[in-house]
This record gives C-alpha cells, structure tokens and sequence, in this order.
C-alpha cells in the first residue's frame, strides 16, 4: 500500500468519524471515495500541510488514548494483586540480600544479558538505600533464549552461591555493572570468579549439576505463572510490576500498601 493511499484512508475515516450521525451521507461519500480516489488525491495535494496535521494530531490523540487505557489496565491489576497478592516461593534456602525479616520483599525475575534488567538493577539497589535495612532482595533467573550468556551466567551465580551467598551477588552487581563485557562469554565469568578467589574445580563441576538446572527451571516457572514473560519483572509484597520501571514506580506501590494497612515501615 502506497503512503499516498494510506493518507487517503486515514482521511475517509476521519471525514466518515465526524459525520457519524448521518449514515446515508456516510454511505455516500465512502460509494463516491471507492469510485473515484482521485478525489481524496486532489484534496490532499491542494491542502498538504493542513492534511498532514490533521493526521499527526490524529496520531497523538491515539497515543494518548492507548497510553490511559495501559494505565486503566495497570491500575485495574494493581488493585486486582492487592486483594489477591502474588506469593512467590521464599524456602530457607533462597539467596536474599537484605534481612530476612524486612517488611518490603522485592522478588527479580531477571535475565544477566538483558540491557532492561540493568536498569532493573539500578532500581532495585535504589530501593535498597532508600530504604535502609526495610528491604530483602531476592533474584530469580529467567534467562531468554535469544541471549545466550544468559543461561551460562545464571548457572555461575547459583554454583558461586553454594560457596558463598555473599560472593553470588558480588557477581550479580559486577555482571550487571559491566554488561558489555558478557560479549567476552565464559571467559568473562570465570575472571570475575577467579576474582573472587572461588574453588574453580567445584565451581566447574556445579554448573550443569541436577540441583541447579533444577532451581532455574522453578524460577521460570514460577514467573510463568505470574505472566511475567519478559525481564525484568517484579514482585513486591506480592505486586507485580512487568517491565524496568523507575524506582519512583515502586515508591508509588509501597505508599499504597502503607495506605492500605498491608505494610508498616
């Protein structure tokens, strides 16, 4: 489809929309437009500019409109998780950065490839000093198949955590502070542990063990069962937040938590 004839039936939608009460005049002039195109041509070739900002703020009003209907949706959602509140899996064995009694929970459904999830991860460590000993991290894997140190490095973490939680997410926050890097593969991931003075040996024959495939299939599982299927993805005391929102986004849900009488800071 041509440019020209596309404007064309931007326009008869436009001239049909505003003359919505009349429909013998709509049926009309949509027989007249069919018959004879050229019309719609000539009137566009003699008012151009008139006609192309007709169709950029019919544009901008279509944004806007789909733009309040996301947010109606998200805001239905919200209140949705409130009265039935997600409750990801949290054993005693699950790796969590922070107290393990704080009254904010904040559940990372993440991919180390994933240039969002770096921004997941400025947000989350923003919370975390915002709020001062109130927050307990956990990070679950969700690698995507197009990223592929994706999956390599979520086996690093879980294999470096059997030696040492606080080691795992030191490389966490070195992984996703130095992203580009992953380009260098495995190589990459085994310096960052040499760094970090780990049993290589052991390291090595972790990665691909039952234990830790397993828990990485659990991870994506369960956001799966959250819909979350793109990183990175959230839940905070049992809200979902799907994408890389700022952290003003989940200052904004732990307010409304406080105002509902669900959390007490």
């Amino acid at each position: 489809m041509t440019l020209l004839r596309l404007l064309s039936l931007i326009t008869l939608a436009i001239l049909i929309a505003s003359c919505g009460t009349d429909k013998q005049f709509n049926a009309r002039l949509e027989k007249a437009i069919a018959e004879n195109p050229d019309i719609v041509f000539k009137a566009i070739e003699k008012n151009p500019t008139k006609f192309m900002m007709t169709v950029q703020n019919a544009a901008r009003n279509a944004q806007s409109n789909m733009q309040e209907q996301r947010r109606l949706k998200e805001e239905q959602e919200f209140e949705a998780a409130f009265s039935h509140p997600l409750e990801p899996v949290i054993s005693k064995q699950t790796l969590i950065r922070g107290p393990k009694d704080a009254p904010i929970t904040i559940v990372e459904y993440s991919d180390f490839q994933c240039p969002f999830c770096a921004r997941g991860f400025e947000t989350a460590q923003a919370l975390m000093k915002k709020y001062p000993g109130k927050v307990r991290f956990i990070y679950k894997h969700l690698p995507l198949s197009f990223h592929p140190q994706a999956m390599i490095s979520s086996q690093y973490f879980e294999a470096i955590a059997l030696q040492s939680p606080q080691k795992a997410f030191k490389f966490h926050d070195q992984v996703f502070k130095n992203q580009g890097k992953l380009k260098n593969g495995e190589a990459y991931l085994t310096q960052i542990s040499k760094d970090l003075k780990l049993d290589l040996k052991k390291l090595k024959a972790d990665l691909n063990s039952d234990a830790i495939m397993s828990k990485i299939d659990q991870h994506i599982a369960e956001a799966k069962k959250f819909g979350i299927q793109g990183t990175p993805g959230f839940v905070i005391n049992g809200i979902p937040v799907k994408g890389a929102y700022p952290a003003e986004h989940f200052e904004k849900i732990i307010a409304k938590l406080k105002a509902k009488g669900k959390l007490k800071l």
